[in-house]
């Protein structure tokens, strides 16, 4: 089994959201193990490690995430079969340097949706990548 590096095909894979019939959903947990599931239109893969988005809710997802930053990303597009899960850490960047870089490469779209850019910059650590079911990468493995 591989250690973790994030492929293009993942990266164009997520990049695709907004275009096609393709939907990034994030699980999350708050401290007390109760669970939430929600879309994120800006998942994108950040680095060969990491995942990242704009969070502009800030609502259970961020506060599950601040509480207990344990998650797992979930891509499915049923038009060319095409499904990824990444399990990781979530950090929750509310200023600085990372935020700013990840607010410019958020996609229009989603920034449109927050005008005061109140939001957080998501940044996942990758430790296990399944695809079709199979997992095909993880860390220490």
């Amino acid at each position: 089994m591989a250690e973790i590096a994030l492929t293009d095909a993942m990266r164009d894979a997520l990049a695709e959201v907004f275009t096609t019939r393709a939907f990034a959903m994030i699980a999350t947990a708050s401290k007390d193990g109760v669970p939430d599931m929600t879309f994120k239109g800006s998942m994108m893969v950040w680095d060969g490690e990491h995942l990242a988005y704009w969070e502009r809710a800030l609502g259970t997802t961020l506060r599950n995430m601040q509480e207990n930053p344990n998650v797992c990303v979930m891509l499915t597009n049923f038009t060319n079969r095409t499904f990824y899960k990444w399990w990781g850490v979530a950090e929750c960047l509310g200023e600085g340097e990372l935020r700013q870089q990840v607010m410019d490469r958020t996609v229009a779209a989603e920034l449109d949706r927050d005008p005061e850019r109140r939001g957080y910059a998501i940044v996942i650590r990758v430790d296990k990548v399944s695809e079709l079911g199979k997992i095909t990468m993880e860390r220490g493995a």
